[in-house]
């Protein structure tokens, strides 16, 4: 899920160099925190959070593709 969060943020925002991302967690939920350039953060959260929700939509529906019972989280940071 790591690769799939850093592969469509940095496919967003202007400096896709500074995208980082780290992992944190028990096996059964992780939390995934996402770093970006300060001026990219607009890109990343969207107009009332749409882009932030589409990113966590998107990463529970490849977990459940997965069959993964693992609750992920997605921090924006």
């Amino acid at each position: 899920m790591e690769e799939l969060i850093t592969f469509i943020a940095q496919n967003l925002v202007d400096h896709p160099e500074d995208v980082k991302t780290v992992v944190k967690g028990t096996e059964s939920d992780i939390t995934i925190e996402l770093t970006v350039h300060p001026d990219d953060m607009g890109k990343i959260i969207g107009k009332q959070g749409r882009m932030a929700k589409a990113i966590r939509t998107i990463v529970k529906a490849a977990a459940v593709k997965e069959g993964k019972q693992i609750h992920y989280n997605v921090e924006i940071i």
